[in-house]
């Protein structure tokens, strides 16, 4: 009797045996994959990390000379770092017609003590520069902020005046001469001298 349940029991754990090795060789290998990644994805992300790391030291850079250079050509207030940065933000939010977005911004830049005058200075230069600002050219808006800030009173070059086209001249008028008219001479009458008055003054004499 013991014997025969031993061998039950034998059976069991031997056809159990086999799924479960089949479930945990299955779920090593998903491990196995989620764990390590492949090596072209690990190849790619330190390139695209570099390139996106080599993009923001651009922009930090370039914010960074665009305050030196506003600090440089502006005296007062005006030019300082937070002013810049607040104070060209409110322009482009007013430039896009988010007037609430700017007038919180415009309160956060009185607040540092910069000038409201200067706002109104740069916006009314960038208007007169709207038509040379296009959205698809990548920093056209943001560089005309950048330079009516520096300058408000930047004027638009105007464009060469180009001298009027002169009126066609009339066709030449060809003067016809005149002709003068035929001498008319009256028959000869004999022995008398007769003196006959014609045209422009001439006298014909006529002989017998």
């Amino acid at each position: 009797m013991r014997r025969r349940v031993f061998r039950v029991q034998h059976a069991v754990l031997r056809h159990l045996a086999v799924p479960a090795l089949a479930l945990l060789l299955g779920s090593a290998g998903a491990f196995a994959q989620s764990g390590n990644p492949a090596p072209q994805d690990q190849g790619k992300n330190p390139a695209a990390n570099s390139a996106d790391g080599t993009k923001d030291n651009k922009d930090n850079q370039r914010k960074t000379d665009e305050f030196i250079e506003a600090q440089q050509a502006i005296n007062g207030p005006a030019g300082n770092p937070e002013c810049v940065w607040l104070g060209r933000r409110v322009v482009s939010l007013m430039w896009r017609d988010d007037l609430d977005t700017a007038f919180r911004h415009l309160d956060l830049y009185d607040r540092f003590g910069c000038p409201g005058g200067h706002v109104q200075a740069s916006f009314r230069c960038l208007t007169r520069f709207g038509n040379q600002i296009d959205d698809k050219v990548p920093r056209s808006l943001s560089d005309r902020i950048q330079a009516c800030w520096i300058n408000p009173a930047a004027q638009p070059q105007a464009a060469a005046a180009t001298p009027p086209t002169p009126p066609p001249r009339p066709p030449a008028v060809r003067r016809r001469r005149l002709r003068r008219p035929p001498l008319q001479r009256l028959p000869r009458s004999r022995g008398a001298c007769t003196r006959t008055t014609i045209p422009f003054g001439r006298c014909l004499m006529n002989v017998a």
